[in-house]
Parts: C-alpha cells; structure tokens; sequence
C-alpha cells in the first residue's frame, strides 16, 4: 500500500477493492514517513470502505494508530444515502477536547507567583486514576442533558463561558436514558477531574502572534500567560463507548454491512441503532464539556488565590473551548450540492471559517479559533479556521503521537523528564512521576511542524505560538 504525493502536502492511495473512496494524508515528507512505519495508513484505507463515505477518508497531520479509525482521521457520511455511524470514528473519549482562557498576567508576574499559582494548581485539579471529581455525583442527570449548561446553574464558570464554547456547552440530541448505569457508576466520582494519559492543564505564554487580526479578535496578545486544559468524559465516556461498539457490532448484519476491521462496526444514522449511538454519544459529551467548564472554574479560583485577587480580577475570559472526538450531522458541499452529512473526527478539531453561521458573532470575520497542543515540553497553537478547508471543516488536534507509550517508557525515567523540564524552567506537577515518561517530549511529532502542514494544506491558518511554564499532569 503506496500513498503517492499529489501536492506539496497531500498524499493519496486511489480507491480500489472495497474502498469507494480515495484516502488522502495531509503530511510533510517527515511526518509521512512516520506513518508509513507506524502502518496507521492501512487504517485509512480501511475507512474509505465505509458505507455511505464521500470525498475521501482523510487523515490530519498528526495521524497515528487508533483504534478502528486512525487518530487523526476524518471520514463523512452522507445520511440520505445509507450513511454510517461508527463508533470507532469517535472513540473511547467521547469529546475529548482542549480549552483555552486567556490572563491579565504575563510571564513576569507569573514568575513572582510560581510557586503559589503551581501549589494551588497541584491541590485544586484532580487527576490521574484515584483521586475524585471536584462536584458532586448528583448533578451528574443534568450534566448529560445539558453539559456545561447545568454546570453553570450549579455555580460553576461564568455566563459568558458558554459562548465560546462549540455548540455552546451542550451537544443536542442527548439521550441520557441509553447511558447504562456501568457507565454513570464509573463517572459519578470523575465530574470535574483530568485523568491521566495525556490529559493536562498547562500554563503557557503567548510566545509569537502570526496574525494579528485574529489574535485580538481572540483576545491574545504576546507576552500574555494563558492556560490550557486538555481532557474529556473520563471512565463515563470509555464505558459508553464500549456499550455502543456492542450494539453497533451485533446489529451490522442486519444491514448487510461488512468491513475490513471489526473495529470499524457501523450501522446506518438513520437506524435505530445510530440514533441511540448519537443520543449516548451526545449526553457523554455534555458530561465533557461540564467538565473542562468546571475544572477552568477551579484552575480561576486557584490563580485569584494565588495573586490575591477576585476571579473577575484575573481577566481569565474562555478564548474558545473546542473538541476533537465527536460524530456530527452537518452540512457540507459534495460535487455542488449541499449534502447532510455525519462527520467523524477522531483525534481532529472542527475548524469553520470565516463567515460560519455557527460561530459567535464576534468570531465570524476571522473564523473559529482551533487549539492544537504540543507536548508538555514545547509550544502548543492556536490556528483560525479557514474558507474552502478541503476535508470538511476540520484541522489537526494536537502534535501526534510519534512513539508508543511502551517505547517512551523504555526512553528515559519519570524523573529524568521531570528533571529536565524543570531545567528548562517548566514547573510540574504530575500525578504521578513514573507515569510522566509516557508524554515525555520525545514520545511527540513536532507540533510546529504539524501547525506548518495544516497551513500549508489549506487547513487552518497561524495565529499564535504558545510556550509552557507549568504543567498540572495525571
């Protein structure tokens, strides 16, 4: 299997055998060698079979292995025509996504209050496998009906939070009755927590602005500290996950669909089986966007602590709040015609451009702002969505993972890497220091890089360059 370059960031594998569509990579020459050994554009192909699949199945430039569809991918299917579904096209981290507040301070201050604002932090986040959530089991009903929304009556954030928030806080169509009990009973202790992995809360500074139209428009400005939290719907979303594969799984043949990896199970969306997928799918992702909301409410109150100062007075506005594991009906052009589709992107953020509909008012003449973390010891991004993006309004999700946890591991110790951001003057604050191998640097593509592909692809444009000095891990 040879994908062929066909423009200066683009790579394509002709549709052939089952494939109805082509498969398309947008890749430097270094990353796509990378993913040649990895084998994760066999998953690719893969998904070009999927019923119902138009365009092409494409891949972000931080594509690695996943499970069923690549993380990284993007696939779409036309609904009226027999479409699909799949799980694995979202998966186990149902709304997994990235949130960005904004600061008055800049690095100077931070550097006063280092100690202060990091020691807050490492008490005021939960994180990793055994610690519990910052609110309270029973608000948990209403959180899947209506996410951040009702994290917002509980007295959590601020009104103006939900604004900047894709679909505002709340995923429609949210269907908390298919949320088996299994899954409540592992999330009910997690609501308001980052887990583990590769989920994070970092303090960053505005290090460059590539635009800076956009960048006001956001509210960013260089030398400014920002932070950012990565995370999702924890045990409740992997558990919904798992009950909607078997579903999906056992119904396929129902509907006469075969595909090449049974990790792939689909059905139609206009089943009653896809219905009830995107219901579930839905309530977990309201449960994701509670908590990145409630988590940004406790990361507010432990920067006031620390300067001596009101929430209010730490000008910590939500510049955006975006996700990248989610299944959404949409609509898009295909050959001319405007076409409802159900877009997957796993492992890829939503990118509108300018002009959008869905975008706040104040966001419509530069487009929708798409975070793109790095690793805990380089930059992270903030890029704009663009007009004629060429793979359904999407963009890249982060930097990709290069290496295997196993292999990373393997590398260097906790502590080594402990010790070498702290020499590059990066606080941490891990959950545990045994565990911080696994996202070492190292274990990464280049993130700049992967911002470089998007735009040179005609995914998204540059707008800022942000540089770490204190990370919250699992």
């Amino acid at each position: 299997m040879e994908f062929r370059r066909i423009s200066d960031v683009v790579w394509e594998l002709a549709a052939s055998g089952g494939m109805t569509v082509p498969g398309r990579i947008f890749a430097s020459e270094a990353i796509m060698e990378s993913v040649r050994l990895e084998h994760a554009s066999t998953q690719v192909a893969n998904v070009a079979h999927l019923p119902g699949i138009v365009k092409a199945s494409f891949a972000m430039p931080d594509i690695h292995w996943g499970y069923g569809f690549p993380i990284g991918g993007v696939a779409a299917t036309a609904v009226d025509e027999g479409g699909v579904v799949s799980p694995g096209g979202v998966g186990y981290d149902i709304c997994c996504g990235v949130r960005l507040l904004a600061s008055k301070f800049n690095e100077a201050d931070f550097e006063r209050h280092r100690d202060s604002v990091m020691g807050n932090l490492d008490h005021a986040i939960p994180r990793g496998l055994g610690r519990g959530g910052i609110a309270e089991a029973s608000l948990i009903p209403e959180v899947l009906l209506r996410g951040a929304a009702a994290a917002l009556d509980a007295g959590y954030g601020w009104e103006d939070d939900l604004e900047k928030c894709e679909e505002n806080g709340t995923s429609a169509g949210a269907n908390p009755s298919v949320i088996s009990d299994r899954a409540v009973t592992r999330g009910q202790s997690q609501l308001g927590s980052l887990g583990a992995g590769n989920h994070f809360l970092e303090i960053q500074v505005v290090d460059e602005i590539h635009d800076a139209e956009a960048a006001s428009v956001f509210g960013l400005a260089e030398g400014m500290v920002v932070v950012m939290l990565h995370c999702g719907s924890r045990g409740l979303g992997h558990q919904t996950c798992t009950d909607q594969l078997q579903t999906t799984g056992a119904a396929m043949h129902r509907y006469g669909i075969t595909v090449p990896d049974r990790q792939l199970a689909c059905v139609p969306v206009s089943s009653p089986e896809g219905r009830e997928y995107l219901g579930a799918m839905a309530a977990a992702a309201n449960f994701a966007w509670a908590n990145r909301h409630i988590l940004a409410h406790a990361a507010r109150g432990a920067f006031a602590d620390a300067f001596g100062v009101s929430p209010k007075k730490t000008g910590m506005r939500l510049i955006f709040d975006v996700a990248h594991n989610l299944a959404k009906i949409e609509t898009h052009e295909v050959a001319g015609k405007l076409v409802e589709l159900c877009v997957h992107r796993k492992g890829a953020t939503r990118a509108f451009g300018p002009g959008h509909p869905d975008l706040p008012e104040d966001l419509i003449p530069v487009g929708q702002p798409v975070l793109v973390p790095g690793s805990m010891g380089t930059a992270s991004w903030v890029l704009r969505g663009v007009s004629d993006n060429p793979a359904f309004a999407s963009a890249a999700h982060g930097a990709g993972r290069l290496m295997s946890r196993k292999k990373a591991k393997q590398k260097e110790s906790g502590g080594q890497v402990r010790d070498q951001l702290e020499a590059k003057g990066i606080s941490v604050r891990p959950g545990s220091v045994r565990l911080l191998s696994e996202e070492a640097p190292y274990a990464y593509k280049d993130v700049d890089e992967v911002a470089e592909v998007c735009a040179r692809a005609g995914l998204a444009a540059k707008v800022a360059r942000l540089r770490p000095v204190g990370v919250v891990k699992g």
